[in-house]
């Protein structure tokens, strides 16, 4: 019998525009700069079709070699500057809202967490995640 993963939101309010915002989460040079959930940890390619059934590969690796690993799946929902949906190459969905608030960008990315580590983990790498992009948004 298959069970429904938790969904787990993280948030975070970015002191820029949507456009600009959106800018940075999809242009793949700019992924490089933020995608990583530690200082010890980069992200040293970064590809992707931005469509509706593009795929998209991102590498993360520990900057000391020791270990990495592609985080890879499917964009199922584009629409520019406000959403993305995507299934990740394990089944697993994720949803991100980016909604315009007072000059700044409301973004919240819901998950489904997967069985191998605490949800309080995941949510935790996540955030830390969506927490550099926020800081590297507001200093572009």
């Amino acid at each position: 019998m298959e069970t429904k993963a938790n969904a787990i939101t993280v948030s975070a309010l970015v002191n820029a525009p949507v456009e600009k915002v959106w800018k940075l989460w999809t242009t793949p040079s700019d992924i490089q700069q933020w995608n990583a959930a530690s200082p010890d940890w980069h992200s040293p390619k970064a590809e992707h079709d931005l469509k509706p059934g593009g795929q998209f590969s991102y590498r993360m690796e520990a900057k000391d070699g020791s270990f990495g690993f592609d985080f890879g799946g499917t964009f199922d929902v584009v629409t520019e500057t406000q959403y993305l949906e995507y299934t990740l190459g394990d089944g697993r969905k994720v949803k991100v809202d980016f909604k315009n608030v007072d000059g700044g960008t409301q973004i919240d990315e819901q998950f489904e967490a997967e069985s191998q580590n605490p949800e309080e983990m995941q949510q935790a790498g996540w955030q830390a995640i969506l927490d550099n992009f926020k800081a590297y948004a507001e200093r572009a």
